[in-house]
């Protein structure tokens, strides 16, 4: 399957909501966009651990993961994923995401290795163009 843009392989995309956060419109608004893009999403629900987040990611060999936290625990729960992620030798899955995450701790997230962070007022269209460039890139090393 394509992408839409005739260029390679159909991306598959995690989108999780980890924690106790239970807001999940944004996160079900960037899954149908990816969706609408072309690419597979594969939404994990609400509540997830970073475990159950790293395993599915594996489980369905999934190009990128984008998560969505609202609740303030960015840092920890970022943090174990690409922990999690490095234990299983998948640090080629792509980790991106959003939410309320304050400019001081988007540096310290990037030198963990979260390539995007898209923030309230991100456009959808800016998503699916960083998603498209950056998740493709790093799926065909």
């Amino acid at each position: 399957m394509e992408t839409g843009s005739s260029s390679g392989p159909q991306l598959r995309i995690v989108v999780a909501k980890p924690g106790l956060d239970g807001h999940d419109r944004g996160a079900k608004v960037i899954a149908r966009a990816l969706r609408d893009a072309g690419m597979e999403v594969i939404y994990t629900g609400l509540h997830q651990t970073p475990e159950q987040i790293v395993r599915t990611a594996i489980a369905e060999d999934a190009d990128g993961i984008g998560l969505s936290v609202l609740s303030g625990a960015h840092m920890t729960l970022f943090a174990r994923v690409m922990e999690l992620l490095a234990e299983n030798e998948a640090t080629d899955i792509v980790v991106f995401g959003g939410g309320i995450i304050p400019e001081e701790d988007r540096r310290a997230l990037a030198e963990l290795g979260v390539t995007g962070i898209f923030t309230p007022g991100a456009r959808m269209d800016e998503i699916v163009d960083w998603v498209r460039t950056n998740v493709k890139h790093q799926a065909t090393l």
